[in-house]
C-alpha cells in the first residue's frame, strides 16, 4: 500500500509550454527582512528546476505565517523569498504583488525560459484559508497544470491546496512530496525492527493519534519534553511545578497500560534538569532520580536519561523523532535535545525526523547530512502517521476535474 496510489508525479505530466502552478511551502523564518533558515526553499528546488528544464511557464505560490494586521503583512511578505530564489536558481524571479489580480495572466505570454513568477503571500487574500471558490477560480484561470509540493501545508483544506486542484484537470505532486510520503510509508508499512520512536514537545494530545495508530508497529517509545511530565504524573511520580496536561492524565495512564500490555517498551526520564524560574541565565540543577521537588520545574532531560535514550537509539533499526526533549531554544536547556540529535547521527538505522522543532534541532547541530529524511512538515507528518487523510493529497486522487 502507498499513500501515493492514484496520484500522478510531475514526471508523468507534459509540462512543455504549459502554465504550471507549483504550490510550495516557503513558510520560513525571517528576521529583520532576512531569511534565517532556507531549508524549505532548498527542499523545493528540484521540482522547480525540473519544471523549468521541461520548458514550463512556472508560477510559484506559498503562504507565510498567519497575517492578521497590516504590520503582519509588512513582516510576512515573500519578497525576501523572491530574492533568495534568485540566488539559488540563478534566474529571474518576477514577484507578483496581487495573487488574485490579472497580472500573472498578462505576464505569462512574455515569460522567458530563465524567468518564473512568484506570488505574494497567499494568506494576504482572505479566500485562501476559507478555501473560497472565487480565489481558486482566479488562480485556475492562469493554470494549465497544478503541482503540489507543499507537504507542510497539505493537511490544510485551503484554496491553493484543495480548491484550485479540484478545478484543474491535470495535476500531480513534486519531488518533495513524493519523498515525504515514500519515507513516511516506510515508517508505516516497511519498518525494520526494532522500531523506536522518540516523542517530545509540550502536549500528549498532539501525539495521541500517532501513538494509537502505530502502537502495534513501534517497539520502543522514548518520551521527553513537557509531555513526559504528564506521563510521570499519571504514574503518580511527583513532578513539582512542571507543566502537565491535567485533562489528559487518564489518557496517559491508559496509554501506559496499553503499551505495556503489548509488551512494548516505554521509557520516561529518570532524571531532570530543573529550575525555579524559567528565564535566561536561571539557576538550575539536576535531580538524582525521576522525582521533581516542589517549587521546581523540569526544563530538560538529565544526563542519565540522555545516556539511557542514546543507548536505545543506537540499537534501533528504524527511528522516528518528533518533538524536543526540553526548552531547547534556551541554552543550556538544549543539551537533552542535542544528545538525541547526536545519537540519531550515530545510528546505522533508518532515521526519519518528523519536522518542526526536531528538524530545527538537527539543523542547529549541523547534522542534516546524517539523517535519512528530515520532514518539512511537523503537523502534516504527524497527521499522516495518525492515519488521517491529507486533503492536499486526496484531491489529487480524484478523477475528472469539476467544470
Amino acid at each position: 500500500m502507498s499513500g501515493l496510489e492514484g496520484i500522478k508525479k510531475i514526471t508523468e505530466l507534459n509540462l512543455k509550454d504549459k502554465r504550471v502552478f507549483i504550490r510550495v511551502d516557503f513558510n520560513v523564518p525571517i528576521e529583520n527582512g532576512k531569511i534565517v533558515d532556507d531549508f524549505r526553499i532548498r527542499a523545493a528546488l528540484p521540482t522547480i528546476k525540473y519544471a523549468l528544464e521541461q520548458e514550463a511557464k512556472v508560477i510559484i505560490a506559498s503562504h507565510m505565517g498567519r497575517p492578521k494586521t497590516d504590520e503582519d503583512k509588512k513582516n510576512m511578505s515573500l519578497e525576501a523569498v523572491a530574492e533568495r530564489l534568485r540566488e539559488l536558481l540563478e534566474c529571474d524571479v518576477i514577484f507578483v504583488h496581487e495573487p488574485e489580480g490579472n497580472a500573472p495572466k498578462g505576464l505569462f505570454p512574455a515569460l522567458k525560459r530563465n524567468q518564473l513568477l512568484l506570488l505574494e503571500n497567499l494568506r494576504f487574500s482572505e479566500g485562501e484559508e476559507s478555501n473560497a471558490h472565487e480565489m481558486a477560480s482566479q488562480l485556475a484561470s492562469y493554470t494549465d497544470i497544478y503541482i503540489n509540493d507543499a507537504f507542510g501545508a497539505s493537511h490544510r483544506a485551503h484554496a491553493s491546496i484543495v480548491g484550485l486542484p479540484s478545478i484543474v484537470k491535470d495535476k500531480g505532486i513534486g519531488f518533495l512530496i513524493e519523498k515525504e510520503i515514500t519515507m513516511l510509508d516506510r515508517v508505516l508499512y516497511k519498518t525494520e525492527s526494532p522500531f523506536l520512536a522518540v516523542l517530545g514537545g509540550s502536549k500528549v494530545s498532539d501525539k495521541i493519534g500517532m501513538i494509537e495508530n502505530m502502537l502495534s508497529r513501534i517497539d520502543t517509545f522514548l518520551i521527553g519534553g513537557a509531555m513526559a511530565y504528564t506521563f510521570l504524573s499519571a504514574k503518580n511520580t511527583p513532578i513539582g511545578n512542571s507543566r502537565v496536561e491535567t485533562a489528559k492524565l487518564s489518557l496517559a495512564k491508559e496509554l501506559i497500560e496499553r503499551i505495556h500490555g503489548r509488551d512494548k517498551k516505554l521509557l520516561l526520564p529518570i532524571d531532570h534538569v530543573i529550575v525555579q524560574d524559567l528565564k535566561p541565565g536561571a539557576e538550575h540543577k539536576t535531580t538524582t532520580n525521576e522525582i521533581i521537588p516542589e517549587g521546581w520545574m523540569a526544563v530538560d532531560i538529565g544526563p542519565k536519561t540522555r545516556q539511557l535514550y542514546a543507548n536505545e537509539i543506537l540499537r534501533a533499526a528504524t527511528l522516528f523523532w518528533n518533538g524536543p526533549m526540553g526548552v531547547y531554544e534556551m541554552k543550556p536547556f538544549d543539551q537533552g535535545t542535542m544528545a538525541i540529535a547526536n545519537a540519531f547521527a550515530e545510528t546505522n538505522g533508518t532515521s526519519i525526523i518528523g519536522g518542526g522543532d526536531s528538524a530545527a534541532a538537527i539543523k542547529a547541530a549541523g547534522l542534516e547530512d546524517k539523517m535519512d529524511h528530515i520532514s518539512t512538515g511537523g503537523g502534516a507528518s504527524l497527521e499522516y502517521l495518525e492515519g488521517s487523510k491529507l486533503p492536499g493529497l486526496e484531491v489529487l486522487r480524484q478523477g475528472k476535474a469539476k467544470s
